[in-house]
């Protein structure tokens, strides 16, 4: 497994969500243990519009990925 995320990218569910609706998601990554009312909205949003999805088993893990030194339930590597 990789270190880090590489590209640049934006971190959380508000953010992800907004950048996902302006088109500029490429692969979207999401915490197994999130909270199914927060991310289920976001999957399916990403599904929409074709974007990838990568499941990462916790958001301790997908924050360390992202580069934060907290959880996250979502990252999103944007478009070049």
């Amino acid at each position: 497994m990789v270190d880090r995320l590489q590209g640049n990218k934006v971190v959380g569910i508000k953010q992800t969500t907004k950048a996902i609706k302006n088109g500029k998601g490429d692969v979207l990554y999401v915490a197994k243990d999130a909270d199914d009312k927060v991310i289920n909205p976001l999957i399916e949003l990403a599904n929409n519009n074709m974007v990838n999805i990568v499941f990462i088993e916790t958001m301790s893990q997908l924050g360390k990925l992202s580069g934060i030194d907290v959880g996250t339930a979502a990252t999103l590597i944007l478009k070049e």
